[in-house]
């Protein structure tokens, strides 16, 4: 879309369809059927389900492998270990959540893939808390293997960098390059449900600037779950947390951009103002008086002496995105987050397709 290339920051729209390297061509979809939104079918708390379903004739019988606790108060480390050790039984049960888990997400993926937005996808990358483990590497490779079972072309792959900091990584590719010839890092957001992370990221664009090395040099962690701050409070300790790494980031000698990214849960309106999918958020982030950009954006009006550009989009966008270099093969690809529910983005590389219209040209000239 043209007027996504306008923003009031003077760098790119909020939630924008066109960014530096990709096309945006959906994000956030909610496909539903008679049971619900088919999201709540492939997320964490399935997994959880499933595995309690498992066990639940177990217990009946005191035969379950995996004790007395809770299947909400199991670890993934727990589960992890489950399926290298010496209980047998205990591994055959893991297994098979897994597989349960694996057939969920193939019905899903297969809906995504037949929406309009999703069609011509090659590759997924799946992130999300639920990727970084044993179980959840295992169900994402068994879905890939009955994807290409059933004769669908796609391939599904772990994401590359660890979910806890492929959004703040992400937020690299929402910034123009220009902001990378003098600067050798940004502040970057990554709002959840439960946490807020906010990190220094330096970008490596010297040596690689397709962003591939791209790193967290230090980062901060508030669980504003076990607080339940107000919407005001959550957004003052964010101010706090980004205004302690610029003096970290300074006494340390990087020069950091004066740009911050944010990924945030929900549909991300080129104002900056969330239309839906903020409901885990403390307080009512979708009232349309409500626009954090604005609110960070004054709390830190400059950085480096430079007026402060903030730029925010969907959270499983600012995941994906951290893929791009990695995904250059392709033309169109997707990401799928599996966390609290099942997040969404589906791109098209820009770069790699004027690439090869030159190619195309400089062929047709020399034939």
């Amino acid at each position: 879309m043209a007027d996504d290339t306008l923003t009031t920051t003077g760098i790119g729209r909020h939630g924008a369809t066109r960014l530096p390297s990709v096309d945006v061509d959906s994000f956030n979809i909610e496909l539903k059927d008679e049971d619900g939104f088919l999201g709540d079918r492939a997320s964490k708390g399935a997994f959880q389900r499933i595995l309690d379903g498992l066990r639940k004739p177990l217990r009946k019988n005191g035969d379950d492998p995996l004790g007395d606790k809770a299947t909400t108060e199991i670890g993934k480390s727990t589960l992890d270990q489950a399926l290298l050790g010496d209980d047998i039984a205990a591994a055959a049960l893991v297994h098979g959540a897994i597989e349960d888990f694996a057939q969920e997400l193939v019905y899903v993926t297969r809906r995504i893939l037949k929406s309009k937005a999703w069609a011509d996808t090659e590759c997924i990358v799946v992130g999300g808390g639920f990727r970084q483990s044993r179980i959840g590497e295992l169900a994402i490779a068994r879905t890939d293997l009955i994807l290409k079972a059933e004769g669908l072309k796609v391939d599904m792959i772990p994401i590359r960098f660890h979910p806890d900091e492929a959004g703040l990584i992400g937020c690299l590719h929402l910034a123009p390059s220009w902001i990378f010839e003098g600067h050798d890092s940004i502040l970057a957001v990554d709002i959840g449900g439960s946490n807020i992370r906010c990190g220094v990221v330096e970008t490596g664009w010297k040596k690689t600037p397709d962003l591939s090395k791209a790193s967290v040099w230090k980062s901060d962690l508030w669980r504003h779950a076990d607080d339940e701050p107000t919407r005001e409070g959550a957004v003052k300790r964010l101010v706090k947390m980004l205004k302690d790494l610029i003096v970290a980031a300074e006494a340390e000698g990087f020069k950091l951009a004066p740009f911050i990214g944010i990924s945030c849960p929900g549909v991300i309106n080129h104002d900056g103002s969330i239309e839906k999918g903020a409901q885990n958020l403390p307080g009512n982030w979708e009232s349309s008086k409500f626009n954090l950009p604005t609110l960070i954006a004054e709390g830190i009006p400059e950085i480096g002496g430079h007026d402060t550009a903030v730029l925010m989009h969907n959270d499983g966008v600012a995941q994906g995105l951290s893929e791009i270099p990695f995904m250059q093969d392709f033309d169109r690809w997707g990401v799928l987050t599996i966390g609290t529910g099942l997040g969404n983005a589906r791109f098209t590389n820009r770069k790699k397709d004027k690439k090869e219209k030159d190619d195309k040209k400089e062929k047709k000239g020399k034939d």
